[in-house]
């Protein structure tokens, strides 16, 4: 393949064709995008063309009893985007799980460039456009959330102290600076790439820590989610599950694109990814173990013992247990790994669900220092535990994933990022 050299790094002489049509994983990033432009129409159809009543209806026609019904039935019933059965959270699942995994991915792939960890450091570009991807597929899940086409009043109407603000900042400089990690691989700096870990890894920290504080200030906007406002503990579940899902796509992204080309490398790796794997499982079944000791027993006993008990039991049986049966062997197969990989990255995803619904269904608060509060007014639906979104939601959030296919094979087409490299 013809290549120039741009900057002191390698670039593939592409066409358009080849871009645009050139192997079968361009055509599976489509068929996820695809998914995403059908949710975007029906969510923007919902926000802009629906027919329903409004506060304005109800200024001209105050006491008007039609008017009350229609307002009625936009809040309550089947129409608009947002219904008290189907609330907007799995933007939220989603993008925490994306942001949290794709830093957790940038976290290790730093933490390995600092200690000279060979292995890690060969496939360290690739790794770092995967991660990178993650993070461009949540921010886009949140993008369509916040309303993409009303984006501007954040620079026209600029609100300082809310929490999208208090991360804007911080995704303007850790996304460059992972770009400049990825070219300083390609140009082989490698002194300058090793110096640049240490602020990245900071970085990735700020990520999932920061991300915690702002969805926690966010979700105190409405009934107060005490469970994420006042149990800081909380912050450790969400960067340990990240962590073990970040080892587990790492392992998955190593079999999948190593196994053919460099099978004694990809080997090596994954018994090295794997070890990581395994301590972070361990580490997030202990926190399991132990964690509904401290945080308030109402709310542990609906996940425990309440509408969520399937939901959790299945995330621990997917995330931890099945897991660590099959890497805790001293040489565990391929295949093993592999299935590892996958029930993990379905069992952590599940656990981000139950925390965030859970919040919806139950948002117990005591923030007037009364004693919480529940749900009175809505009784007639209490028992609905607002589980299943919209499909236009659904259908947003499964095409994210174009997203991190269609930003890593463009990237690799150009750069070649799988190619494992020396250190």
């Amino acid at each position: 393949m013809a290549r120039y050299t741009i900057a002191g790094v390698e670039v593939n002489r592409v066409s358009l064709k080849n871009l645009l049509l050139g192997d079968k994983v361009i055509y599976i990033a489509y068929g996820f995008l695809v998914f995403a432009l059908i949710g975007m129409i029906d969510v923007f159809w919902d926000r802009y063309f629906l027919v329903s009543a409004t506060a304005f209806d109800a200024g001209l026609f105050p006491g008007n009893r039609e008017v009350a019904a229609a307002m009625k039935e936009a809040v309550f019933g089947s129409g608009g985007e947002v219904k008290r059965e189907a609330p907007w959270s799995l933007y939220i699942v989603n993008y925490m799980y994306m942001i949290y995994v794709g830093s957790g991915i940038v976290f290790l792939v730093a933490l390995a460039e600092l200690f000279n960890i060979t292995l890690i450091k060969r496939a360290a570009a690739g790794f770092l456009t995967l991660g990178l991807g993650m993070i461009l597929a949540g921010l886009f899940t949140i993008l369509v959330d916040l309303n993409i086409l009303h984006l501007h009043w954040m620079l026209l109407s600029p609100r300082y102290n809310s929490g999208m603000w208090l991360m804007l900042p911080l995704y303007i400089i850790y996304i460059p600076l992972i770009v400049l990690e990825i070219y300083l691989i390609l140009s082989h700096h490698t002194n300058l790439a090793k110096k640049l870990a240490l602020p990245i890894l900071l970085m990735s920290l700020a990520v999932e820590f920061l991300e915690f504080y702002v969805q926690a200030k966010l979700f105190d906007m409405n009934s107060a989610r005490h469970l994420w406002t006042t149990y800081p503990l909380l912050t450790f579940y969400f960067m340990i599950s990240a962590f073990t899902a970040s080892a587990a796509v790492m392992m998955l992204y190593t079999f999948l694109v190593y196994r053919n080309t460099d099978r004694t490398k990809c080997a090596a790796m994954m018994d090295l990814v794997k070890k990581i794997t395994l301590y972070s499982v361990i580490a997030l079944g202990s926190y399991e173990a132990t964690a509904y000791l401290f945080i308030d027993k109402k709310w542990a006993g609906i996940i425990l013992f309440g509408d969520f008990k399937f939901y959790f039991y299945a995330y621990l049986l997917l995330a931890v247990a099945i897991p660590f049966v099959l890497l805790f062997k001293e040489r565990s197969s391929k295949l093993a790994k592999v299935i590892a990989s996958v029930s993990i990255i379905i069992g952590t995803y599940l656990g981000r669900i139950i925390f965030v619904y859970g919040g919806n269904a139950y948002p117990m608060s005591d923030r007037f220092g009364i004693g919480f509060e529940k749900y009175g007014e809505y009784e007639a639906v209490k028992e609905i535990v607002f589980f299943m979104p919209s499909w236009g939601e659904a259908a947003i959030v499964i095409g994210s994933l174009g997203i991190i296919i269609f930003v890593y094979r463009v990237i690799n087409l150009f750069f070649s990022v799988s190619m494992m490299r020396e250190p």
